[in-house]
């Protein structure tokens, strides 16, 4: 097995994520990976989904970069039960196996994730099957023109009619061919049989009609799916590539996104795309974020503000530092969430998914059964058309159109993905279709306080000095500390501060003190910022007597600086929208709960003000989940929203999860159902409405599908369809549904 520690950290780094993907897939014997030639093979053993696989492996795939592998050569994953080797510059990654074991492998081709690529071949294949679907057409006119209106020779209308089943029926005969391969059986079969049974009582027009309208229903499915795919690769076409990274000497060298290290400063120049997510250390800009939220108001954007990777640079030229690397910036994570979610299946998706090989098999049985029982017990020819009556066989294939599942298999995933489509332009997120149809189940929604109702990034809210009069002071002295700190109290000190024009004071030493603050020394002395034991502890401890504690909803920092003592008063503020996001639940008949880990009376103040149906105060995480399960076993669906890492439990055990996108936590998107992108809690009613219209959606098209076949089977078995009128119900009602899924998309938030 080949060895090296040659290898960079990134290497490792995806070469684990896929050997992790092999081990966590039990259909998956191996993987064959090729980066330069962009090709990657996997082994399976058995029934596997294909889609779904494609999606999860694409997340890996966009991290690979031929470039350093091709430089630095073998790498090995930290997993010792995998086999691994390296030939002809492709890696193969293999579960252990006896030898005869990979006979049994189906090896299968899947797609590299280029995002142009993928869109061409969506737009490529719709427009193949429209083009045959156009052929069949015009064949069949022709045919049925010549047969009924002109003196020919019958080979010539026959011929016409053999050309019209020909492109009809092409792709269902590749799928059939793929599926019989693999011991399925689908609707492609029925069709093909109805095809060529209709050919075998010489109802010729009838067997074209039939392939035309299926043909036509197929490329229609692929134009709704080629819609969504555009939609969505909109978001992957915006992730720049390159970045200008700034050098030691003031100039500036390009840069693969992918290459770029945390902590690095990049420089972006008007009208550019910011590459990743990071912070600004200088200049001012405004950053048109509709990539990510669907909203083209420009954002305000100076030095300390965060940038998000994909979003456009509009006016100024502005440094960035790194924060996070291009694999894990907002966008990154936003494609990868929409693209594993185009192949979850939905609850009642996966109620159509049995109309697979045993609904083919009951349906060709029932067929059977009713030929033998029309010739055999009702006295019917079995292939002799009179006036008065049409033959069992004739009835047995207008029977096996009108049962045929079409319409069925197509309501529910063609509503589900333009529902993904429209909500990723809209900055909500669906990681799949049981998100969206258990959203609109919703009859209780539990919020976090932090970061959820309220803006989770305090600010300055006033300044106090003792004695009164030094406020400008306390506030330099605050921010000159405070500028050489991360934390968000630190920030929100520093950007009030340069707000208010205050010049911050170089400092000839500086300490952190562990749970208490800040030390540091200026031309003007010692001084200290942090909690209030600082002072406490101090000579000037005395003055705490006279002076109350913070009001509830404010933080406090304490400033000492010789005889100057003062402090900062900073407020978490509420959401602009979340009062009118509560109001709208109020009215639609939804409860509303708080759950938070804040202070009761702290907490009671913010529900108060934004009419929260109930307020949970001092709550530990595992209290949150056994609120969450109380409700649950009350018999109510409840969604869960949420952006911390204390949030991740109870978002787990919501019936639906809602995570906060853009300053949420790793640990609540993992875990989310839904997400809301920056951080705008009026899209939770965006949400709710397209789950509800969505779901609408779906119940129509199952209504008008399972209608149609309930009733065109039942009026065939008494023989009063004509097989033409079967053929006509069976496949208008796929063209309706997929027209009326393709609502979707044009829906107004």
């Amino acid at each position: 097995m080949p060895n090296s520690n040659a290898a960079p950290p990134d290497a490792s780094s995806w070469m684990s994520a896929l050997a992790d993907f092999l081990l966590e897939e039990p259909a998956v014997e191996s993987i064959r990976l090729n980066p330069d030639a962009k090709r990657v093979e996997m082994a399976t053993l058995g029934r596997v989904d294909g889609e779904l696989l494609q999606a999860k492996l694409s997340e890996i795939l966009r991290a690979v970069d031929a470039r350093w592998l091709k430089q630095n050569g073998h790498v090995t994953p930290n997993h010792g039960m995998l086999d691994v080797e390296e030939k002809d510059g492709a890696f193969v990654l293999a579960k252990p196996s006896c030898p005869t074991a990979p006979k049994l492998w189906h090896w299968r081709d899947f797609a590299w994730p280029e995002p142009d690529e993928m869109e061409q071949e969506s737009e490529d294949e719709w427009r193949t099957l429209a083009m045959q679907a156009g052929l069949c057409a015009v064949t069949l006119a022709a045919g049925y023109i010549t047969e009924r209106f002109f003196s020919t020779s019958h080979w010539l209308p026959k011929g016409l009619f053999a050309i019209s089943l020909i492109s009809g029926g092409w792709d269902a005969a590749k799928d059939t061919w793929e599926n019989l391969r693999e011991r399925r059986l689908d609707v492609h079969f029925l069709m093909l049989a109805v095809a060529l049974g209709a050919v075998a009582i010489g109802a010729w027009e009838e067997g074209a009609l039939l392939l035309f309208l299926f043909s036509t229903s197929g490329a229609l499915e692929h134009f709704v799916m080629f819609r969504t795919h555009r939609e969505i690769n909109a978001l992957t076409k915006a992730a720049p590539k390159f970045a200008h990274v700034l050098q030691p000497d003031g100039s500036t060298a390009d840069r693969d996104v992918h290459g770029l290290q945390i902590g690095e400063v990049i420089v972006v120049k008007p009208d550019e795309l910011f590459a990743v997510d990071g912070t600004v250390i200088s200049g001012s800009t405004a950053a048109d974020e509709s990539t990510l939220t669907g909203e083209a108001v420009p954002i305000p954007k100076e030095a300390g503000a965060t940038i998000y990777g994909g979003t456009l640079n509009q006016w100024g030229l502005v440094h960035v530092r790194v924060d996070r690397p291009a694999t894990q910036s907002a966008l990154a994570k936003i494609i990868n969430l929409i693209q594993t979610a185009q192949h979850l299946r939905a609850p009642s998706q996966r109620f159509t998914d049995r109309f697979g090989t045993s609904y083919t098999i009951l349906t060709l049985g029932v067929v059977a059964a009713m030929f033998f029982v029309w010739w055999l017990a009702l006295g019917i020819p079995p292939f002799e058309n009179t006036a008065a009556s049409k033959s069992s066989f004739y009835r047995a294939m207008t029977l096996l159109v009108v049962m045929s599942p079409c319409a069925l298999v197509l309501s529910i995933p063609s509503a589900i993905l333009a529902a993904i489509a429209w909500g990723a332009r809209r900055g909500v997120l669906f990681r799949g279709g049981a998100a969206i149809e258990k959203l609109a189940e919703v009859d209780v929604i539990a919020m976090d306080k932090t970061g959820t109702l309220t803006e989770g990034e305090l600010k300055v809210s006033r300044i106090e000095s003792f004695p009164a009069g030094r406020e400008q002071e306390v506030l330099r002295i605050a921010a000159s500390l405070e500028a050489n700190s991360n934390h968000p109290i630190a920030r929100a000190i520093t950007q009030y501060a340069k707000a208010q024009g205050i010049e911050m004071e170089k400092l000839a030493e500086f300490q952190s003190i562990t749970g208490q603050g800040l030390r540091g020394r200026t031309e003007h002395g010692l001084s200290y910022v942090g909690r209030r034991e600082l002072v406490k502890d101090s000579p000037l401890g005395e003055v705490l007597a006279a002076v109350p504690d913070a009001p509830l909803g404010f933080s406090e920092v304490w400033v000492l600086h010789e005889q100057i003592v003062g402090r900062v008063l900073l407020k978490d503020e509420i959401r602009a929208g979340s009062r009118g996001v509560l109001e709208r639940l109020a009215a639609d008949g939804v409860r509303t709960i708080m759950l938070t880990g804040d202070r009761r009376a702290a907490a009671a103040e913010v529900g108060e003000k934004l009419g929260i149906s109930e307020v949970r105060a001092g709550l530990h995480p595992e209290d949150k989940v056994a609120a969450i399960r109380e409700l649950t076993q009350a018999g109510h669906k409840v969604a869960m929203v949420g952006d911390g890492v204390n949030d991740a439990p109870s978002l787990a055990a919501a019936h639906v999860s809602v995570a906060m996108g853009a300053r949420g936590s790793d640990a609540a998107l993992e875990q989310s159902d839904v997400v809301l992108m920056k951080d705008k809690i009026e899209k939770l009613l965006a949400a709710r409405r397209i789950s509800h219209r969505a779901r609408q959606i779906i119940q129509q098209n199952l209504f008008i599908s399972l209608g149609s076949v309930i009733v065109m089977a039942v009026a065939s078995l008494f023989g009063i369809v004509p097989l033409t009128l079967g053929v006509l119900t069976h496949e208008g009602s796929t063209v309706v549904v997929c027209l009326n899924s393709l609502r979707l998309l044009f829906e107004k938030e």
